[in-house]
């Protein structure tokens, strides 16, 4: 497991582009037949890349859980969100089979025992991208698909920035500890998301952009809102945001983003919006 450890913002702005990405970018995260893990000490989220191949892959399948979590298995205090990202797949959930088409969603509770993952055809591998929160109790873990979600249009053509904001894991379709996670589908000829930008100092955020055509890249900006940096990013890259930066991306091409939130509340409103001209 890949551990990150806290930046702050006053060190950051001295951080190279190999140091901003060292710190912040996670990338490679589907390899056959094994999970990919980052730890973030951001608000402790994990993120995951789980690519099934020839095996059914267990979701610690390489992870010290005593060693990274002090606990006996890896959601005994956590819950997860996970998106498949590729072809058709099954997640099981002790003992209980979950088929995932592709942009499904699955929230798994804490206290969940075993799960794992498979691919339903080898030549077109399930993608399950994941990212895992603590959590103080159980609630009901739940497939979500795209029409099972809660829309929210966003932007405008005249601005580039007009999307929808699909909302999966969320208060208003299910109840969870902390994590909230989601999928914004940018409408052709827009390129811009979160705009304007904001932060929000009671919660991080983590993105992974896909969807992204061969070629193009999108930019991602972070940093304070009045030192604001970039990395530039690929397909299935994702990226952590701490609560102190600005987290908002621009595409040379089309791409779609998946989005997860942990922190002291659920309340998605909750942000600090910064004028666009006060940005630099």
């Amino acid at each position: 497991m890949d551990i990150r450890y806290s930046a702050n913002q006053r060190d950051v702005k001295r951080y190279t582009t190999q140091e901003l990405r060292n710190e912040f970018l996670i990338q490679d995260l589907y390899q056959p037949d094994t999970v990919q893990a980052v730890y973030s000490h951001v608000d402790r989220m994990v993120t995951l890349g789980i690519m099934p191949v020839e095996e059914t892959v267990p979701i610690d399948k390489g992870i010290d859980i005593w060693h990274n979590f002090g606990t006996e298995y890896f959601l005994e205090r956590r819950e997860v969100g996970f998106f498949n990202l590729g072809g058709d797949g099954v997640c099981s959930v002790d003992g209980t089979d979950y088929p995932m088409g592709h942009k499904d969603c699955i929230y798994i509770t804490q206290g969940s025992r075993t799960v794992t993952f498979r691919s339903c055809d080898p030549a077109q591998p399930a993608r399950f991208y994941g990212v895992s929160a603590p959590a103080h109790r159980a609630y009901e873990t739940r497939l979500i698909r795209l029409a099972d979600a809660a829309k929210k249009p966003l932007g405008a053509a005249e601005t580039s920035n007009k999307r929808v904001i699909n909302q999966f894991i969320h208060p208003d379709v299910l109840k969870t500890c902390q994590l909230s996670m989601g999928m914004t589908v940018l409408e052709p000829g827009s390129v811009w998301n979160t705009m304007p930008v904001h932060t929000h100092e009671r919660r991080m955020e983590i993105y992974t952009y896909f969807d992204i055509p061969e070629g193009n890249v999108v930019f991602h900006f972070m940093g304070e809102p009045t030192e604001t940096r970039h990395l530039v990013m690929k397909n299935f890259d994702a990226v952590i945001s701490p609560s102190w930066s600005i987290h908002a991306g621009a595409g040379t091409g089309s791409y779609t983003f998946i989005w997860a939130m942990g922190g002291e509340n659920q309340a998605f409103d909750d942000m600090d919006t910064v004028p666009t001209t006060e940005v630099r």
